[in-house]
């Protein structure tokens, strides 16, 4: 799990052992994810009907098992969800929400990049009309 991520973007090394965690790596990988309505329907159901085998997920959606697998295998390469060993060699997927905060923080700061010479140029228009 990627450590904590301060509001001004930076990685808070305090709150986990692990080496520091390229912030803008994760949020690509989120995005990369999230690109493809597919695995954003494939997370919409698990968000909304919980942890899902691939099985589960292929009656829900109107995709093919296999497809959804390989969906599934880019969504834990982001980190996005989880595969946890269930009955009779079956895998269940669970949501991970760690990456979505990271990349959220991402685009906070980013935001804060832009607000201030936006304010700016806001005023400068004002004044001008």
């Amino acid at each position: 799990m990627p450590p904590d991520v301060e509001p001004s973007g930076a990685v808070n090394a305090a709150a986990d052992v692990e080496p520091a965690v390229d912030v803008e790596a994760i949020a690509e990988q989120v995005f990369t994810a999230l690109a493809d309505p597919t695995r954003r329907a494939i997370l919409a159901v698990l968000a909304s009907a919980g942890p899902a085998t691939a099985t589960d997920l292929a009656v829900r959606l109107p995709i093919t098992r296999q497809a959804i697998a390989k969906h599934l295998a880019l969504l834990a390469e982001a980190g996005l969800v989880t595969a946890q060993p269930a009955e009779r060699r079956r895998v269940r997927y669970r949501l991970c929400s760690a990456p979505m905060r990271v990349a959220q923080q991402f685009l906070a700061a980013l935001a804060r990049d832009w607000d201030s010479p936006l304010d700016a140029l806001k005023e400068h228009l004002d004044r001008g009309a």
